[in-house]
């Protein structure tokens, strides 16, 4: 039972991870794009990651599990924890990098009720102000994905090495 747990945690931190390294991998592409061509792909994202995103918070759940059942002051219980820290480093940089501005994307796109309000979830009615220059709003929800990349990639390289233990 545990190594089946080990083995659906590995593969739902691995959704995790892939998810923001693609988003990291897009940078240098989407960087050349005109405004136009930007604003144009940004909702494309929508809902796909949004469902994928379940992957962050269940990786958290699964390793909080996997931490308490993992020997104390072992090698293995110090990886598998420090992968649960990595996984919640990443989760924390969304709400605080990442989705504030995806309402700035999002606000002329036609979402249903749920989309609507996941974006608006934290918030507190408030977006990000339009007469923002967008190359600024568009670097940060950029780099934002790159640091939240190597939180995913140090949470998995983490998790997979206190496995193969």
């Amino acid at each position: 039972m545990f190594l089946a747990l080990q083995v659906v945690t590995v593969l739902v931190v691995a959704i995790a991870m892939a998810l923001v390294l693609a988003h990291a991998l897009e940078l240098p592409g989407k960087m050349r794009l005109s405004k136009e061509e930007y604003l144009a792909v940004q909702p494309i994202y929508y809902p796909g990651f949004t469902f994928g995103g379940i992957a962050e918070p269940l990786g958290i759940f699964l390793l909080l599990i996997l931490v308490y059942l993992t020997p104390a002051r072992t090698l293995e219980f110090w990886m598998v924890a420090a992968s649960l820290a990595a996984l919640i480093c990443q989760h924390a940089a969304y709400w605080l990098l990442t989705h504030p501005i995806n309402n700035f994307w999002l606000k002329d796109f036609k979402m249903g009720h749920a989309g609507t309000g996941f974006f608006s979830f934290g918030t507190g009615g408030r977006s990000v102000p339009a007469e923002l220059d967008w190359t600024r709003l568009r670097d940060w929800w950029e780099y934002s994905h790159v640091v939240r990349a190597g939180f995913g990639i140090l949470s998995f390289a983490l998790l997979v090495a206190a496995v193969a233990l």
